[in-house]
């Protein structure tokens, strides 16, 4: 097809454009757009549908690509240089200013020494003190260097080779298996770091790693380290994990000790040594393993301490001196108000005598604790000077560490009767004296006794010993229960008592510590005493942060009305509701105490050396089995008091004896009230008091 379309076109021209007028050269368009060349020079005619580039056009597109790859590159190097200053800018807003930088305070430590010196326990939030490296055997250290870091004396606060070791083994194990930080790396974490385990945190221990590397030698790193790296069961650092494993200070720790404690590093809680002591033995084994590979131990020394290996013990958990420490604890808080160091706590606990206090609660509940269905005990030993000698709060501290020596408030019972008797002798009677054991109705409560019989006229001396309820009611109601109460606080109760009738038969709620507490004037002469338990509080260093001043005690019982007391609470021992608890030809009294429903049972006794209080019940209030304070808590009782004093010379109970012999002689001469008769006192009690105590005052120096 022609037409004017066809006459009008042009064909493309490649290279140099043709000068004007020319005439275009000859050949044919391919479909491509190409010229097809023909003619001579014997060259062969390029193959229809391909390119023949150019040198100049294999130059150009290199240049092209070198060019593409050069600019891509600076524009990948511009937005990663931008990227990491922005990384270094946040990482750099959250480091710590190195010129100001210090190392934290450790938690302070609370040590609790018994009278002896030996240690009670640790208190605060570390649970044992700071110990030098120079103190620690050597093998202690180096079991931490060989298992966490052998080349801990080299590197500048970062193992390099260990870090690039962790990542192959992690990569190849496709999750962490292995850590890289050094030990300076593990400060810097517990000094200023979280527990995160994440790449943001590692990025912040390099600086501070080596920053610390510059800033302390090797060995005051190494120091800082064991005090304060967490070692499981509540004890941070290598004293607190000495004490809570094996009952000592680090000071002590044997090789194949050492060896178990550094390998807790892996894994605290796992390989804990009183709760896996297979994986902890195991992981021992790799500890010396490592210590003989680096050369600090010998094939034989490895093999030795593999062949007697550590025994822990569980005893930190369950041991009674735990109720003791977390009681003086409490008070040493309150005479420091801020525990800001460390400080060492001299108390008045008997070592040997709070083992056998909670040996012989522990023995006795394990005994026949099911038998009276009872759970629960309590112990307080307080000598006549008022220092608390040991004081055992519960069966076991694992189990439950309420301390019922000085927390639970219970109804004594009888144990309270003491307090009615003496506010009767001071008011002029006397264990002679008469009164009927029947029944009684006081503004409309009726009391019975405990077998629910009546002994007739009985004296004071058997209602006591015998713990007649209708008699200590009638003796409440006949000197006034304020008297009573009166009585009851100045020898030491501070809970509030409820000013009614039954208060003579102890239905207001004490605890084992004031009651015991309270029967101390019994076993001194008469004397108030302050409970106390520390002696005195210094520094680690020495310096005396606080030391108990002697208090004046003051008479609180009339030596007369003394004498007669210890006499008829002798009795209760020797023929009363406390036979169990006689101890062989050793002066005692005591009595015993049963709430209602038989919940509580009690038996306070004491001798001129020491008084004892025990209380046995159950936590929830339940009844027991008919557990009276006559049968299990006596027995209990006697089995602490009889090893307590061995050693220690008998000594009668003071003013019992003589206050028989006077009351004999001066009823005989009839010159003095308290040979009135029983109706006389009840005719005329109130105008009588005053006389009745002037006449003890003159007559006995009361």
């Amino acid at each position: 097809m022609s037409g004017p379309r066809q006459q009008n076109r042009k064909d493309p021209v490649f290279g140099s454009a043709p000068e004007r007028g020319a005439e275009p050269p000859r050949g044919r368009v391919a479909r491509s757009g190409a010229v097809k060349r023909t003619g001579g020079g014997g060259s062969k005619p390029p193959q229809r549908g391909k390119k023949q580039p150019s040198k100049e056009r294999r130059s150009k597109k290199k240049r092209g690509f070198f060019g593409f790859l050069f600019y891509w590159s600076f524009v990948l190097m511009l937005w990663g240089a931008i990227g990491l200053g922005g990384l270094a800018i946040y990482f750099a807003s959250e480091f710590p200013d190195f010129t100001e930088l210090e190392i934290p305070v450790r938690s302070p430590n609370v040590q609790l020494l018994a009278r002896d010196g030996t240690l009670i326990a640790n208190r605060g939030e570390t649970g044992g003190e700071t110990v030098r490296l120079e103190q620690l055997p050597p093998y202690l250290p180096q079991a931490v260097i060989a298992i966490e870091d052998r080349r801990f004396y080299s590197h500048f606060g970062i193992d390099v080779p260990g870090i690039a070791r962790a990542m192959v083994a992690n990569f190849r194990a496709g999750r962490v298996v292995q850590g890289g930080s050094s030990i300076t790396q593990q400060l810097a974490k517990n000094l200023y770091l979280g527990p995160e385990r994440d790449w943001r945190r590692k990025l912040k221990e390099v600086p501070i790693a080596i920053w610390l590397e510059y800033k302390f030698s090797k060995e005051e790193i190494m120091e800082m380290y064991l005090n304060r790296v967490y070692l499981g069961g509540g004890a941070t650092g290598v004293d607190a994990a000495a004490r809570t494993y094996y009952q000592k200070s680090a000071r002590y720790l044997t090789l194949a000790e050492s060896a178990v404690i550094a390998g807790l590093l892996k894994a605290p809680s796992r390989l804990a040594p009183n709760r896996n002591p297979e994986a902890a033995q195991e992981r021992a084994k790799l500890v010396l393993a490592a210590m003989e590979e680096v050369g600090y131990i010998t094939s034989s020394e490895r093999e030795f301490a593999i062949a007697n290996p550590a025994s822990a013990t569980s005893r930190h958990l369950a041991g009674a001196e735990n109720y003791v420490a977390d009681w003086l604890f409490d008070r040493v808080k309150g005479f420091l108000g801020t525990i800001d160091q460390d400080v060492v706590v001299q108390t008045t606990i008997d070592s040997r005598l709070q083992k056998l206090a909670e040996a012989a609660l522990r023995e006795g509940l394990d005994r026949d604790g099911g038998t009276y269905g009872v759970t629960q005990g309590a112990v307080v030993s307080i000598d006549p000077t008022g220092a608390v000698r040991a004081l055992v709060g519960g069966r076991d501290y694992g189990e439950s560490q309420f301390n019922r020596a000085t927390d639970a408030r219970r109804q004594p019972g009888s144990a309270f009767k003491p307090f009615v008797y003496l506010a009767a002798m001071e008011l002029g009677l006397t264990p002679e004296t008469v009164r009927i054991d029947g029944p009684v109705l006081i503004n409309g409560w009726e009391p019975q006794n405990y077998n629910k019989k009546f002994r007739g006229p009985v004296t004071l001396e058997q209602a006591l010993s015998l713990s007649l309820n209708t008699v200590a009611a009638r003796l409440g109601d006949e000197v006034g229960i304020d008297a009573v109460a009166e009585v009851a606080n100045r020898l030491g109760i501070n809970s509030a008592l409820q000013r009614i009738p039954s208060l003579a038969l102890g239905t207001s709620e004490v605890t084992p510590l004031e009651m015991t507490s309270a029967y101390v004037p019994f076993a001194n002469g008469g004397y108030s005493v302050i409970e106390h338990a520390i002696e005195r509080i210094t520094t680690a260093s020495g310096e005396v942060l606080y030391e108990r001043q002697p208090s004046g005690n003051l008479p609180v019982i009339a030596p007369f009305a003394l004498g007669l007391m210890n006499s008829m609470m002798q009795t209760t021992l020797v023929s009363g509701t406390a036979t169990k608890a006689r101890l062989d030809n050793r002066p005692a009294g005591g009595k015993t105490g049963t709430s209602q429903d038989f919940r509580d049972a009690w038996f306070i006794g004491y001798t001129a050396n020491l008084v004892t209080g025990i209380w046995l019940g159950n936590d929830d209030n339940s009844p027991t089995k008919r557990a009276s304070g006559g049968n299990l808590p006596a027995v209990i009782w006697h089995d602490y008091m009889m090893p307590a004093h061995e050693g220690i010379p008998a000594t009668a109970l003071i003013g019992a004896s003589e206050s028989r012999e006077i009351l004999a002689q001066t009823q005989a001469s009839e010159l003095h009230p308290f040979a009135r008769s029983a109706d006389q006192i009840a005719a005329q009690p109130k105008r009588r008091r005053s006389d009745d105590r002037n006449f003890l005052q003159r007559l006995f120096g009361g």
